[in-house]
């Protein structure tokens, strides 16, 4: 699981109305990563909607923000025409960059166990490195709380 300072693993996955985005290809600018549980629940629901909301202030503060959870670009293209998001989702549908950021983990919910993306997000600066991590993410707040920490850089 990487930690802050280390050099973010790098991807390059499928997004949401076709094409690709690696990580390597945005060296240079900042970059946020939240990772969340399943498309048009009602807790990502809401996270995507406050990062589309912010997409402006965190383009002002020059960094772009990306959705990733283990749905597939067709699932993410329902979830954005339903919603009318505007943040790019990406489609782990191997969970290797799950793996790779360490949010492919042991859920337990009404006692029974299951493997599942715990909501978390990685702010990556320019050079690539991890300058912070949020995990087990709450919801409200959230999105202030990175964009501030993007503006703090």
């Amino acid at each position: 699981m990487p930690d802050i300072s280390d050099t973010a693993p790098d991807f390059t996955l499928p997004r949401d109305g076709g094409g690709q985005v690696s990580l390597s290809a945005l060296r240079g600018r900042t970059v946020v990563l939240f990772f969340y549980p399943r498309d048009d629940t009602p807790g990502c629901t809401k996270e995507s909607i406050g990062f589309s909301g912010a997409l402006q202030a965190f383009a002002d503060a020059g960094a772009e923000v990306f959705g990733i959870s283990r749905d597939t670009v067709a699932k993410h293209d329902k979830f954005i025409a339903k919603h009318d998001l505007t943040v790019p989702l990406l489609s782990d549908a191997e969970g290797e960059v799950c793996e790779a950021y360490g949010v492919w983990v042991e859920k337990n919910m009404y006692g029974k166990k299951s493997m599942g993306i715990e909501r978390a997000t990685y702010l990556i600066d320019a050079e690539g490195k991890i300058a912070r991590i949020w995990r087990k993410v709450k919801v409200p707040g959230h999105v202030d709380e990175v964009l501030e920490a993007v503006r703090a850089l």
